[in-house]
């Protein structure tokens, strides 16, 4: 009787194992196939190619169809029309580059070093985003805040 017993309690112990091995197979493969339909990240590079060393940054990274361009400034001497129009054509060469435009931006930051750029970067800016413009936040970073000299920094969040 005892043998029985035995026997019966070492038979449902590996039906039970055996019952939560194929669960967690069942569970993995449920995992798997959610991850499947999840929004993957992609990075962008210029030449189409990861760098050899691990960047400190991207340029521009996705996360399903959105699109999301780093800071561009202009480091090299000029005044804030000519700063203002590199870093848009900068902005625009990111963006076409992942697959998406200029008219495809929803956000804009724009960090200026001297509030009194103000009018000069807007008369720049004016239009290149096509006939209906992104929402847009502009700050003013302050003198020497604004990295490598710049006068001006803009990044964005775009969709492709």
């Amino acid at each position: 009787m005892k043998q029985d017993r035995r026997k019966l309690l070492k038979g449902t112990a590996a039906l039970v194992a055996a019952a939560t091995v194929v669960g967690v197979g069942k569970t993995e493969a449920k995992d798997k196939e959610k991850d499947k339909d999840k929004p993957k990240k992609k990075v962008y590079y210029h030449d189409g190619k990861a760098p050899e060393k691990t960047p400190l940054f991207n340029g521009a990274v996705s996360l399903g169809s959105l699109l999301f361009i780093a800071g561009k400034g202009a480091h090299f001497p000029g005044d804030i029309a000519a700063h203002t129009k590199h870093v848009l054509d900068e902005i625009e060469k990111e963006l076409i580059n992942a697959g998406s435009s200029m008219d495809k931006v929803l956000k804009v930051n724009v960090y200026l070093a001297d509030i009194k750029d103000y009018a000069g970067m807007n008369e720049v800016y004016q239009g290149r985003f096509g006939s209906e413009p992104p929402v847009r936040t502009t700050i003013a970073a302050g003198p020497r805040n604004v990295p490598g000299n710049s006068l001006v920094e803009i990044d964005c969040i775009a969709y492709i």
